[in-house]
């Protein structure tokens, strides 16, 4: 008996099947004879012959005979009955078997089983109509005689599992068999219809997307054919495809702009969106994206444009020198953000325009002054009606490039209100390790930041949150000297206003001394923004003369400045006249430069209330109040005078607010020398934050501080010890024309002031 293993198959008793010749001879079985017993055994899991074991097989099996080959050489085996197997024992070289015939059970008659063929064999010729291979299959068809060869046949393509298939055979009643038959086949037709209609459906679907891509191809070939004939007519959708595709965007904006653009398709320009929509892409693609070379740095150059450029500075130049020295080595931006402080006019804005120079970068300036509104720095939402990007973006798109030197004026002018807070905005703005991908609002996509070189500036640091200044580094710029503003009128401001104004050399002289004049009576800053306009109305004025020919040339003598400018000096305080108990002269920084004060106090019959006018802030206050406790514990002979008489502190000038604690030694000074009726002399001033401790502590401001007591004819000044390292900074002609006194306590001070050691 010729044992043979089949797996995935439907053999069924009375069909004959034929085999290729190569199946008998890998199962080793050689001189087999017309009329041998062929015994197929159904595997549960498809195995190698090595691999064969008894468990691996289906109790039932299925006996036929063999009947030879063909012509071809395939072998036929005509299948009887179905078996039981027994027993099954599984060698290397053989299959040993015992098997016993099964009985099945006819419960339908052979009328109905030629009926439902009849029916199925019908459905099946119909089925093959619809499909290309029906011609062949239908030759199939005709030959099978019954629903077992049906079944049979047809088994590679049925959706059956190895367990279905199996289920059939061991099904031992023929009805049950009949309709598991009937079941698979018609299952087997109307998945194969399903199927064929879906792959039509997708094919015509194809074919719908192939023939619109076509014709959109041919559309854009065209297009394009007219937009090269007629270039002014290119349509904003063209344009923005070509921008879009040059721009080299990153793939999250490219994503953003190809579906800004699909949206301007399908609106078309009668659409009020379409508007909201060309501008967006006009600005995203109005950007450079692509990051530039780092190009080489000329330290050598650098220097001699900073100092072309601007007069003095030279703690400034140096720390900028330093910055553009460590980005030459790291060929990158680096470094930190530069924070210029300085009263107003000092060049703290235009030096940002000199460093754009010396790295050969493009320059922006962004003011922030009054902005307080976050959207001004993050950009609007595009939900909004006229959404806008903020002006960070705004900036880098009017620049063009993606490494400009960018100038962010006045950050100590923004505040906040329920808009936001537009400090906060900044924060991610100026740290170099978040902007590599800031996002605007109105863009809605990523920005590399991280190649802009920042630059702010501000008058003071007060009012500039902790967080966002601790992100840059505060670098002081100093008011100018009468010196440096001299030089600075004649070497730039000048020429650049005859320039501007039309005049020749020849025909406007202004000599030194009137220049000079200018800078002490007509003007009153540490920067020099006023001498600027005193030097353009001296021009004006001599453009008038010269159009009229009333004169050939003009002389700007001291002298006349008057008649030129067409106002009177300017009134400084200056060195008291006489001294007086009670009255002290103080130092004090504006936002214009440094200013002496004079300090006021008087007794009144009264019965010890202190009254303070001037306009003193809630810091200045409280240093009157330390002041009183001072002067009471140090003089406590005189600590009745408190009691019996009101106390009247006065500081003028009274229209303009003053607050800080850096008048504390003075209004201490001011005190002692009105209860001890020993008045001070004029020839000092003094600043600096008392204690109750009565230590003298430190102060800023220092350089405008002495500027202003060196104008005003002071020619002695006391200032905290901690301060001392300050005076580096003081120009030397300032520190040559006065006699600084360092003092540690008040007890220092008074020594010094009233003559008495307490």
């Amino acid at each position: 008996m010729i044992t043979i293993p089949v797996y995935d198959m439907i053999i069924l008793p009375g069909i004959t099947y034929y085999f290729k010749k190569d199946v008998f001879q890998e199962l080793s079985i050689k001189d087999a004879q017309k009329g041998d017993e062929v015994l197929f055994l159904f595997m549960k899991e498809d195995r190698t012959r090595e691999e064969m074991k008894e468990d691996d097989f289906y109790p039932i099996g299925i006996m036929g005979t063999y009947q030879g080959n063909d012509e071809n050489g395939n072998i036929s085996v005509k299948t009887t009955t179905s078996v039981d197997v027994r027993e099954l024992t599984v060698t290397e070289d053989d299959m040993k078997v015992s098997v016993e015939p099964r009985e099945e059970i006819e419960d339908i008659t052979e009328e109905e089983k030629k009926e439902k063929f009849g029916q199925m064999k019908d459905a099946l010729l119909k089925f093959v109509q619809g499909f290309q291979w029906g011609v062949m299959a239908r030759g199939y068809i005709l030959h099978w005689k019954t629903m077992e060869e049906v079944v049979s046949s047809l088994a590679g393509y049925l959706n059956l599992t190895n367990e279905e298939k199996y289920e059939i055979l061991a099904a031992d009643h023929l009805s049950i068999r009949t309709e598991l038959i009937e079941k698979a086949v018609y299952e087997f037709m109307e998945m194969t219809r399903v199927g064929q209609e879906a792959e039509n459906d997708q094919v015509e679907s194809y074919e719908k997307v192939y023939r619109e891509d076509a014709i959109k191809k041919q559309i854009d070939f065209l297009q394009k054919e007219l937009d090269e004939m007629h270039p002014e007519n290119v349509s904003d959708v063209r344009r923005f495809e070509k921008k879009i595709k040059e721009s080299g965007m990153n793939e999250e904006a490219r994503k953003e702009a190809d579906k800004v653009l699909n949206r301007m398709k399908q609106e078309g320009k009668d659409s009020h969106e379409y508007g909201m929509l060309y501008d967006y892409l006009d600005f995203v693609t109005g950007l450079s994206w692509k990051k530039e070379d780092m190009k080489d740095v000329d330290l050598t150059e650098a220097e001699e444009i900073l100092d072309k450029e601007h007069y003095g500075l030279k703690k400034v130049k140096r720390r900028i020198i330093q910055q553009l020295a460590v980005m030459a080595l790291n060929r990158k931006q680096s470094g930190s953000i530069l924070l210029f402080v300085g009263p107003p006019g000092t060049g703290k804005t235009s030096i940002g325009q000199s460093i754009a120079d010396a790295l050969h970068r493009k320059y922006v300036r962004v003011s922030l002054g009054g902005v307080r509104d976050e959207a001004e720095i993050r950009g609007h939402r595009r939900t909004y009606i006229g959404a806008m990007p903020g002006r960070i973006m705004d900036g880098m798109k009017r620049c063009g490039t993606s490494n400009p030197v960018m100038v962010l004026d006045e950050v100590d002018k923004l505040s906040k209100d329920y808009s936001g807070d537009p400090a906060s905005a900044l924060l991610e703005v100026l740290d170099p390790e978040q902007n590599s991908t800031f996002t605007d609002h109105y863009m809605n996509v990523p920005y590399d930041l991280s190649d802009v070189l920042f630059v702010c500036t501000a008058n003071t640091m007060d009012t500039i949150p902790e967080p966002l200044l601790n992100r840059m580094e505060i670098i002081q710029f100093p008011g100018y000297t009468a010196v440096e503003k001299f030089q600075i009128a004649r070497k730039h401001l000048l020429p650049k206003a005859m320039k501007t104004m039309g005049i020749k050399a020849q025909n406007l002289r202004v000599t030194d001394d009137a220049i000079r004049k200018i800078i002490s009576d007509y003007t009153m800053e540490s920067g020099v923004r006023g001498l600027k306009k005193q030097l353009n109305t001296l021009c004006r004025y001599a453009a008038v003369k010269l159009v009229k020919k009333e004169q050939k040339s003009v002389t700007v003598s001291p002298r006349r400045l008057q008649e030129f400018l067409d106002q009177k000096p300017i009134h400084h305080e200056n060195i008291l006249e006489e001294k007086k108990p009670g009255v002290v002269t103080g130092l004090a920084w504006t936002a214009a430069g440094g200013e002496i004060l004079f300090i006021e106090t008087m007794f009144t019959k009264g019965s010890g209330k202190v009254l303070i006018t001037g306009q003193l802030g809630d810091v200045m206050k409280e240093s009157i109040q330390i002041a009183i406790t001072l002067v009471k514990s140090l003089y406590p002979e005189y600590s009745d005078k408190f009691k019996e008489n009101d106390l009247h502190v006065h500081v003028p000038e009274g229209a303009v607010p003053k607050d800080g604690p850096s008048a504390g030694i003075t209004l201490t000074s001011a005190l002692a020398s009105l209860v001890t009726g020993k008045a001070v002399s004029p020839e000092y001033a003094m600043t600096g934050e008392v204690s109750l401790r009565g230590g003298v502590m430190p102060i800023g401001g220092l350089t405008e501080k002495l500027m202003a007591a060196q104008r005003a004819g002071i020619s002695k000044v006391l200032i905290p010890a901690q301060n001392v390292d300050d005076l580096d900074e003081v120009a030397d002609e300032v520190k040559e024309k006065l006699e600084i006194i360092p003092v540690h306590t008040v007890e220092e001070v008074l020594k010094l002031l009233l003559n008495e050691r307490k």
